[in-house]
Parts: structure tokens; sequence; C-alpha cells
């Protein structure tokens, strides 16, 4: 019999010693996050925007309809923190006695971070005007209805300056920086 109760404290003893014991171990893990910075136009393509003559003599030229098809999508990882970007756009040329107005809504959609805060809406010259900024580590999503939709009009603004013009291409940059 004693030699059953000393099997049975010893089973309890080592039973006791395993719940109890505790190890601790640690291993070294390495990150790496990259400096991210891009941007895109969705969708991708060209589009027209035609002012069409009066109808009755005495009128104005009839203003195009804006262009609100296009959308500014970007990923921004940065370093170091509290720094920020910003988009700005220019064009290629002016037109005479134009004005090439573009304003990018609040951004919306999949998104997430520190996204930018619109300019409001600006005229485009062939000097970067900013229409973002505030851009932290932020990404909007893909693809259009994601990140800030562009609204892109067209005005005369000096009749006097107006020229018949037939096709002319401008192109829109739109760059982003710190």
């Amino acid at each position: 019999m004693r030699c059953f109760s000393n099997i049975l404290y010893i089973v309890i003893l080592g039973i006791s010693g395993t719940i109890f014991s505790q190890t601790t171990g640690n291993s070294a893990v390495s990150v790496t996050l990259p400096i991210v910075t891009l941007l895109d136009i969705e969708p991708t393509g060209n589009f027209a925007l035609n002012f069409t003559a009066p109808t009755e003599a005495g009128l104005g030229v009839v203003n195009p309809m804006s262009n609100t098809t296009k959308w500014i999508n970007y990923t921004s990882a940065i370093a170091p923190a509290g720094v920020t970007r910003r988009v700005t756009a220019s064009v290629n040329q002016v037109i005479p006695g134009v004005n090439i107005r573009l304003q990018a809504a609040a951004a919306s959609g999949m998104g997430g971070g520190t996204l930018g805060t619109s300019a409001g809406q600006v005229t485009l010259t062939t000097t970067a005007v900013t229409i973002i900024s505030g851009i932290g580590g932020a990404f909007t999503g893909n693809g259009v209805s994601n990140g800030h939709q562009l609204t892109i009009s067209l005005v005369p603004n000096t009749y006097a300056n107006l020229s018949a013009l037939t096709n002319t291409p401008v192109v829109i940059t739109y760059t982003i920086t710190e």
C-alpha cells in the first residue's frame, strides 16, 4: 500500500510540475515598410469638351457640360511622421480667352488613412497648382468611385481673346509630391 501511495505521489507531483511550469522565449522580427507614392487617373482615356455656337445673334457661346467621369486614386506611405503630400495639376498649354477649371471633390470610396483635402475649384495654367493637400499615410481605393472625383470645365474669360479652334489637345498633368 505504501508503494502505491508513493507512486501516486510521484504522478501527482509530475503532473503539477507540468501544469505549473512556464517557459518563455523571444525572437526578432524584421519589418520593412517602404515609402510609397503612387497616383493614377481612372478611367484612362481622353474626353472632349466643346463649346456650342449660339443660335441667336447677340448671345455668347454655350459652355460645354462639365466632365465628371475622372477620379484620382493614390497610395501614400510616408516617413518621417508628420510629413504630408499634395496633388498638383497643370496644363501643357492655355487656350486664349478660355479658363480650364478643375475641382477635386472630397475623398470617397473604399480607402482609409489620412486622405487629402480638396483646394476647391482652381483655374489651370502651365504652372502647377495644388488641388488636394494634407495627404498622410493613406490609400483611396482603386478605380472609378474611389478617391477624389474630378470636375473639369471650360468657361470663356475674355471674349476679345477667343478664336476658333478645332480639336486642340490640352493635356492635364497631375503630380503627387511632398
